[in-house]
Formats: structure tokens, sequence, C-alpha cells
């Protein structure tokens, strides 16, 4: 069989190739743990977190030896006034010959300190996460273009970064061991959207191989996590001083947070916890407070809202252990604070013109970045009780480019646009009232009210105790409002304290237990392509392909798992096969996916294929049964999934993982 996808509205891959294919053998079962996990638990010595954001970036670690010390990265140089520095911006700069030069705020302040002729060189990245959500045929191939409007390939940069953070890591795990870590020691993980498509998450894998924290050989060393699961994990584990009721904003459960510090801790590991300046975080081996409240079969919600994306996981608990179970596929969509950037910018075009704006973008790039680092610093000002208005400084290059490029003034321009709400102030900045601000953010607020009201009315959603919200946007005032005043009749809405660093922490809990999430919704369809006994009058005339005066229907899905269907940590599905034509020398097993539940032929719109394996039955010289049997398992419930094909009779097996960004 081949490609899904054919030229002539009914072409049969599998007549066009004259290959016999596989036909099923019945029946067909789910195999458990035992019979699909023959992979080695390997040991680490340290589990590192890589939170990968739009916005920013960070990690953090643990010895497996003490795994309730969560250690943050060191602080950041060249951090910014008002913002914590825990995490690092996701830029990157690159030498105008493509090199990697630097990351973060590093990349920054170079970028910005350069000659504007020549920062045109290099080449500068930011805001680039998004991209994989956003295109719709990723390959290895996809580019990436820099502020410069100079093209690079997505997968080049996304090894650059997740490098520079396997060598920070590297050091500063040898400098505080004493002696230099290597890095078959360490188990990565690295954050992704749990509504990111498939090729999206494979194509961070094939980076961080690129970036040498793995390789396809040992790929058990990486580990790709959904943010919203690492942040439920991390929540199960909140004691009541760790986070903020909104419905009740002042003692949470009636006590005041100051006489909510655990008893049984002692006086070192005390301080270490009230020192705000320590980096190191315990995590205490119990159920938190708010977890002993929830009782087997109750629901919560998280609600992950960073810099790009807004992405909703519903979990279900399951005692005694305080395992999870997902019972909604992940939803959301690119709401992200950045929306709020991009409002700020049409704001923008809307005072100066969007020639104007476009053209100092290009010209001025490093300019452009500082007056969107003003921004931020003020955005994280807005809140909904603010009455004074919010100074906007913007650089003096923008000032003096409008007057060459319009011939008048900011000012004039100001005045001539009728935009009420923002004025010019003689220290040359923009005043905008808090109204103003406020009205940057309620596109993206409004979209994510209107996802979770969608959401709450899905039977799975019904009798939410818990909202959690977290992720860098969740610090935001006026979303916790607008989520407080919509949701806070239906459910307790809870927000960590350390909010932006929720998911960071949680992933490194996942690297040392990744068996707490038992049960995922699959969010393809998968099968493989059969031929099966063609049927006259329930098979298309289309499909009929004799061979050896056998009729064969050809094209057929064979269905492993339908979209959304629930699947546990480790299950297999088991299908046996056997030859179509009993002297075949190479089975050849085709896997294919779609977002649909029903699916009955390959062919259809949407199917695509996105794995092969290929079992070669020459050279077996015992005596084969004139049936023989391909047994064929696809190993569900991670965040990845695994496929292999056994030939019985001579126990010879191949494995496949499954590829989304290669066919």
């Amino acid at each position: 069989m081949a490609e899904a996808v054919s030229s002539t509205a009914y072409a049969s891959p599998a007549r066009s190739l004259g290959d016999p294919g596989i036909t099923p053998l019945s029946p067909s079962h789910i195999a458990k743990d035992s019979e699909a996990n023959d992979t080695e638990e390997q040991s680490f010595q340290v589990v590192v977190a890589v939170d990968f954001g739009t916005t920013s970036s960070g990690y953090a670690y643990s010895f497996t030896k003490e795994p309730e010390c969560i250690h943050v990265m060191r602080r950041w140089e060249g951090g910014d006034p008002g913002v914590s520095n825990q995490k690092t911006p996701t830029t990157i700069l690159l030498t105008p010959e493509k090199k990697f030069h630097s990351f973060g705020y590093a990349a920054r302040d170079f970028y910005h300190d350069l000659d504007p002729n020549e920062s045109k060189h290099w080449l500068y990245f930011e805001k680039f996460k998004m991209k994989l959500h956003t295109t719709s045929n990723l390959s290895l191939e996809t580019d990436l273009t820099a502020a410069n409007g100079k093209k690079v390939k997505a997968l080049d940069i996304f090894a650059y970064a997740l490098q520079y953070f396997k060598e920070q890591a590297l050091k500063e795990l040898s400098d505080q061991g004493g002696e230099p870590i290597d890095n078959s020691e360490i188990r990565w993980v690295i954050t992704v959207p749990a509504i990111w498509k498939q090729p999206a998450k494979q194509f961070m894998r094939h980076a961080a191989y690129k970036a040498g924290m793995a390789s396809p050989e040992n790929s058990e060393q990486l580990i790709i996590a959904l943010e919203p699961e690492a942040a439920s994990i991390y929540c199960r584990k909140l004691r009541l001083h760790q986070m903020i009721d909104l419905g009740n904003r002042g003692p949470v459960n009636g006590y005041n947070p100051s006489e909510t510090i655990g008893t049984g801790f002692t006086p070192a590991k005390e301080h270490i916890r009230r020192n705000r300046q320590s980096r190191t975080f315990l995590v205490e081996n119990v159920i938190g407070e708010i977890w002993s409240e929830l009782e087997e079969g109750d629901r919560y919600i998280v609600v992950d809202s960073g810099g790009g994306t807004v992405d909703v996981t519903v979990h279900q608990i399951r005692l005694p252990e305080g395992h999870l179970k997902e019972l909604y596929k992940a939803t959301g969509g690119p709401h992200g604070s950045l929306g709020v950037d991009y409002e700020f910018e049409k704001l923008l075009c809307k005072i100066f013109g969007e020639d104007f704006i476009e053209q100092f973008k290009i010209k001025r790039p490093a300019a452009w970045v500082d007056l969107m680092i003003a921004f931020e610093s003020r955005k994280r000002a807005a809140a909904p009780d603010r009455t004074n208005p919010l100074n906007i400084t913007l650089p003096f290059s923008f000032i003096d480019y409008y007057k060459k490029f319009r011939g008048h003034s900011v000012e004039h321009a100001l005045r001539k646009s009728n935009v009420d709400f923002v004025k010019w102030s003689s220290q040359g900045m923009l005043r905008m009232s808090p109204d103003a601000m406020n009205a940057l953010f309620k596109p993206t607020i409004d979209e994510i009210i209107n996802h979770l009201n969608d959401l709450f009315e899905k039977p799975e959603v019904t009798n939410v105790k818990f909202l959690f919200l977290v992720g860098g946007f969740a610090e935001a005032p006026l979303l916790q409002q607008a989520v407080q005043n919509v949701f806070g009749s239906k459910c307790r809405i809870i927000i960590p304290q350390d909010v932006g660093l929720t998911i960071l922490k949680g992933a490194v809990l996942f690297g040392l237990d990744p068996a707490v999430i038992k049960v995922r919704r699959s969010p393809l369809t998968y099968g493989v392509g059969v031929l099966n006994r063609y049927v006259e009058g329930k098979h298309p005339p289309e499909k009929l392909l004799v061979k050896d005066g056998t009729r064969w229907c050809t094209d057929v899905f064979d269905k492993f798992i339908s979209a959304d269907q629930s699947v546990a940590l480790g299950e297999a599905v088991s299908r046996s096969y056997t030859p179509a034509k009993p002297s075949q020398l190479v089975i050849v097993i085709n896997i294919y996916s779609s977002e649909h539940d029903h699916v009955s032929f390959i062919t259809e719109p949407g199917v695509k294929k996105c794995g092969t394996l290929r079992l070669d039955l020459t050279g077996t010289d015992i005596s084969v049964p004139s049936r023989r049997e391909i047994k064929t398992l696809m190993q569900f419930g991670d965040t990845e999934i695994k496929a292999m094909a056994i030939d019985v009779a001579t126990s010879k097996s191949v494995k496949a993982g499954i590829d989304f960004l290669n066919y």
C-alpha cells in the first residue's frame, strides 16, 4: 500500500503497486502492560525540565535521590525592571553567517546595542514557538523569518535554543555537584501545549535530538510533557499557603496564610521556604490540602494561559494514589497574552498608520523591540481597579523616524487620530487611560471566557469542583477577575502563588514519575491499511482487486483506536494479520491517522499516512505454517505512540515510532 492521498478519485494505492498486502486474522485483542512494555526503566541521576515558552523560557531540575527538592535555574543576567527574571525571554540571535550567538536577555541586549546599519545583517527571532501551532503543513523543512526578513530553518532555531538550555543546565549541575555531570545521566522533559497537533510535538523531539539531549536510539531519555498536565501534577501538591483562592482573596479556607505553614518541617527547611530569593522549592511528599478535599471521581479543570496559547484540560481524580485521568480531550487555541500585544500594535497602526508601523519594524527593528518591552512592563500593571493612567515611553528613534516619514510630529498624529483615550505627555510618552489598556485585553480574555463557557456545557464537564488558573498570563488581574466573575459560582477558582513557574515544577515531578497520569484521550483515530475479502453489495466496486482468483477489497482502514477514546498508560492494542499471498517475503504495514472517528478507507479525505512497519521474512529456514501470523501492536496512553510488528513463527520483530513529519 502506498500513499493514502491519490490524484485520481478512486485510484487504489494497493492496485497501483501490485502489492498483495496483508489481511486481518481474527480475533484481535487488547494487550495489557506486561506484553507491550519490554523497555527496561533506565535510571537517571537528575531530571531537567525545560519550559520552552512563547514569550519566556526556563528550566528546573531535581536529583532523583532527593525528589522533594526542585531547583529553579540561576537568575538571569539583564532582567527587566518590574518583571521577575526566573525565566528568560524566548529570543535568539544569530550572527550574519547564521551561527548561534546568544539567547534570552543576552540576545536581546546585544541586538539592541548594535548600530542600526549593522543590526540589519544579524538575525533576531522572538515569539517563534507559535509557528509550530499555526503551520498546517509543518515539516522538518519549515522556515522561520528573522526580524530583518531573512529565513532560517525552524528546526535549526529550535535546536539552538534547546542546546543553549542543555549547556546552561549541564554547567549549573556540574558547578553544584563539584564534578562534571554527563548528559547520559539526565532525563530531559520538554513541555508543549496539549492542544498542539502531533507533528508539532514530534518536531520538538527532532529538535531535541539535534541539540544532543537524547537520540532516536535512546528515545526514553526525553519525555515530551503536556503543559496543563504538568500544571495539574504540581497543583496536587499545593499547600494552603501556596495558593490564592479567588473566591475569598483574604485568608484561604478560614486560615490566615501565615498560620498554615506546615508543622513537620525542620527549621532549616523552613528557612529555605520563607526565603523568597531561594531557588529551591520543597515539594512535600503529601497530597496538598485542596486535594484532600477531592473524592474519587471528582473533576477539576486546569486552564494554562501562556504567551501564545490557552490550553484547557479536564482531569478526574482516581484514589487512593491520587492518579489523574483525562476526561475530555485537551482544548484551547491561540488566545495567549500575545493577543494583547497585537491589540496594542493595531492601536499604534490606527494612530500612526499601518504603512509607518510596517516600515518602522523593518528599518528600526531594535527600537521596535524596545517599544514592546516598555509596553510589556505597563501591561503587567493593568488591573481592574486601576484609576491612574499608564505611561509608555516611545523610543527616540520612533519619534524621529515618524517625523521623517510623515513630515509632522507624533503629537500631531495623536491629535488627528480621534483616539481620545491615548494622550501625548511632554516627557515623550503615550499616556493610556486604564480603560484604554483594559480594552486591549478584552478580545483575548473574551476568547478565553467563551471557550470555557463552551467547555462547561459538555456532559463530561459537569460538577467541576476546582478551576486552576496557571501560566504566565494567569498573573494578569484582569483575566483573574473575568474568570472569577463568570465561573466563580460554578467552582472554586485557585491560582498557585508562583503561577509562572507552575508548569516548570510540574514537569520536573512528571519526569520523576511519568506514570502519574494513568488515562489519556487519544487525539486521533489510528489504524492500518489492509485487504479484506470483497463482499458484493457491501464494498464499492472500484475497490475490487482480483489476485490469483481471490477477490479482495483494497484500501480498507483497520482501526486500532478512535479519536477521543480513553486509553490507559502503557495500554497496547494488538491485531493479527496474515500475508494476502502466502509466498510474500516482505510485509509492509502502513499506519494511518485521521481526526475523524469513523474511517472506512485509507483514501478518505483527512486520512494521513504516519508510519511504516517493514518486516523482512526472507532467510527464515524453519518450517513456516501455511497461515503466517504477523502480530501488530500499537502502544497508547503515553504522550507519544509506538508501534511494532512481530512474525509469530520466527519471533522476528520491528519497531517504529509514529512519524507525522516525513510522509
